[in-house]
């Protein structure tokens, strides 16, 4: 097989079903993206898939630096905890259980 450089993939192309405001958290399935800009269904739009962001913290809990974080779509928060939820990367600094964002470092 033979590869042709298609892009760098910091941003990736993104067709939603749905308008999607620019900054939400797109969940992939295995991992998440953040919308560059606002995009209308059906239209091409970028995702980020590289960088760090602050993004809304699950309510009551602490997350430590380096911490492998989620995507929980039910409650629209990133969560320290796996289970069904999408991976999201890491914690690229701490969170204390009264902190409302934790900066996130994209999986990618």
């Amino acid at each position: 097989m033979k590869a042709i450089y298609y892009q760098r993939g910091e941003t990736l192309d993104y067709f939603p079903t749905e308008n999607v405001e620019s900054g939400a958290v797109v969940d992939l399935g295995t991992r998440i993206g953040v919308a560059a800009a606002h995009i209308l269904a059906g239209e091409q739009g970028a995702v980020h898939m590289v960088g760090v962001f602050a993004m809304t913290k699950a309510d009551g809990e602490a997350i430590d630096q380096g911490t492998a974080v989620y995507y929980d779509s039910a409650a629209d928060a990133i969560t320290a905890t796996e289970g069904s939820n999408t991976p999201a990367g890491y914690a690229a600094a701490s969170a204390a259980t009264t902190d409302a964002t934790v900066l996130v470092k994209l999986l990618g």
